[in-house]
């Protein structure tokens, strides 16, 4: 058996776990789609984990560590589409944080942040393809990488949705939720690092 301590190239965290647990062998694709089916609902179910720091009108919820997660763990294609079926999802169903949907959210405040969930995951996954994600300090930074890329989209869509000044664009898109980005990132960024060691324990121990 191949060890895990000299992964297959382009391989991720879910590429590694479905090579060592799966028992039902599935092909390629339906992997791929069951894969992408669970990013989206994994960050659906994160996203009803809001907390409203007024004045700002952009929740602070647990999609960004689900971005995360989901990005590092699929890699990038299946990491972009997992949050790209969120974000149309959302547009029928209650997925949106607080249980919200439709296009009034896309439209909203909240707006910029979701499109750039797809944009992170795929970044975040490329990044873990590389190997990113296996060390905690390189796994942080690739992680706090996606995380301002989500702010940059989000505080944009957020000056279009309420055009304020840039002041209090920044201080309420941005500035409140730097502790908490921080925090997730650092949490995510021992939780990957975490399941690779536990993988190639397992990889050791069928040898």
């Amino acid at each position: 058996m191949a060890s895990v301590a000299a992964p297959v190239p382009g391989s991720v965290l879910a590429d590694a776990l479905a090579a060592r647990t799966t028992r039902v062998r599935l092909g390629a694709r339906a992997r791929s789609a069951a894969l992408v089916l669970g990013g989206a609902l994994f960050t659906a179910l994160c996203a009803q984990v809001a907390i409203h720091v007024p004045p700002s009108p952009v929740p602070v919820t647990g999609q960004t560590l689900a971005v995360v997660l989901v990005g590092s763990t699929l890699g990038a294609r299946r990491g972009s589409a997992a949050l790209a079926l969120y974000l149309l999802l959302g547009l029928a169903l209650p997925f949106y944080a607080d249980g919200n949907s439709g296009w009034s959210v896309v439209w909203g405040p909240s707006g910029g942040y979701l499109v750039g969930f797809v944009v992170a995951a795929g970044v975040i996954g490329r990044l873990a393809e590389r190997g990113a994600d296996r060390k905690v300090a390189t796994a942080f930074a690739s992680f706090v990488a996606g995380q301002a890329i989500v702010f940059a989209f989000g505080v944009a869509g957020l000056k279009l949705a309420t055009d304020q000044d840039w002041g209090w664009t920044i201080h309420n898109g941005f500035t409140v939720f730097i502790v908490g980005g921080l925090i997730k990132a650092a949490v995510a960024a021992v939780a990957l690092p975490s399941a690779w060691r536990l993988v190639r324990r397992v990889d050791r121990g069928a040898r």
